[in-house]
């Protein structure tokens, strides 16, 4: 269901305006970004996707009226053509993820399967004037990890099962010789942002999505990941307006109980240096259990202020369900 304070975002999110900028076009560029609250307000809660396993990342298409998501394939699922079901930490190993389409509401509408392309760190919904998305993700998982060594592109598909070798899909190394590879793109801007490791350590990337897709890798910019000293877990990353935003932090357990503040960490970076301008300890719904963080995306209705989504999970395991949160960007 839809908080309350959200409905007339996600209702002009599903307006399509030729007003829009096309990608490849400069995002606006502000003198300054609003400074980001310590609360998230409620966009969607209990959202449910096909399979059991946690929301990893997810993307919207406005101008579709639909949200994408992807997650760990559950275990003992067996596809036409696999010899035998294999269990969840198989399923991670392998890099065998699960795709999901929602209506902006939060109703489950269609789904594929991605086998072995990596964990799905983070999505990039590449939005298109006629026809479906084209997804940006992270592909040909490492068997010694099961993260992806490199990104591709396709486009979204309902009921198809892709491989690393798929005609359907292209294929790109940004990066060669890197590992645990995944994308976010910002439409508007038509620019795309790889967070990459290199010799384990963690880097950012970013691009002209349009020059990269044709096969132009040449880096707008390159700096390390700000945080990587603090020791968290990475839960994802987003563009926006000369920015980036960077998800860092873990559910609650022992080491970070529920009756602590928790460990969620959100960054605004700024995209050409690497200088982070603000970070603040996420206060957002404390009493979700085991709310861990997963996910970061902007929703740019036509017409309205951007909002900065970040996914939570709550339930047990087989009962897993999420919700998103928002904080104004301008």
């Amino acid at each position: 269901m839809l908080g309350l304070s959200a409905a007339a975002a996600f209702a002009a999110a599903v307006t399509v305006s030729s007003a829009r900028p096309r990608p490849g076009r400069a995002a606006p560029q502000a003198a300054g970004a609003r400074e980001l609250a310590p609360h998230g307000r409620m966009l969607l809660a209990g959202g449910q996707l096909l399979h059991s396993t946690v929301l990893q990342s997810f993307g919207f298409d406005e101008r579709h009226g639909h949200l994408y998501a992807l997650q760990l394939m559950q275990g003992d699922v067996r596809l036409d053509g696999e010899r035998r079901a294999y269990t969840h930490t198989e399923r991670a190993q392998r890099g065998d993820l699960c795709l999901n389409r929602l209506s902006m509401d939060g109703t489950l509408i269609g789904s594929m399967y991605l086998l072995g392309f990596g964990h799905g760190g983070a999505l990039g919904v590449e939005q298109t004037e006629r026809g479906g998305a084209l997804m940006w993700t992270e592909w040909d998982a490492n068997p010694a990890s099961g993260y992806g060594r490199g990104i591709c592109r396709f486009p979204f598909t309902d009921g198809t099962v892709l491989t690393p070798g798929s005609p359907r899909l292209t294929p790109y190394r940004p990066v060669p010789g890197s590992t645990s590879n995944t994308a976010t793109l910002d439409p508007v801007s038509g620019r795309l942002l790889l967070r990459y490791k290199i010799a384990g350590v963690p880097r950012f990337r970013l691009f002209d999505a349009a020059r990269l897709a044709a096969h132009d890798d040449r880096p707008l910019a390159d700096f390390p990941q700000p945080g990587a000293d603090l020791g968290l877990p990475f839960q994802g990353m987003t563009l926006w307006a000369g920015h980036a935003y960077q998800l860092l932090g873990s559910a609650y357990s022992p080491a970070n109980p529920a009756s602590s503040e928790g460990n969620i960490r959100l960054f605004r970076i700024q995209l050409t240096t690497g200088r982070v301008e603000q970070q603040i300890l996420d206060a957002t719904a404390r009493d979700l259990l085991p709310r861990e963080p997963e996910g970061l995306a902007v929703l740019a209705p036509c017409g309205a202020d951007p909002l900065l989504c970040m996914g939570l999970t709550q339930g047990h395991v087989r009962d897993k369900s999420f919700s998103l949160y928002y904080r104004p960007l301008a």
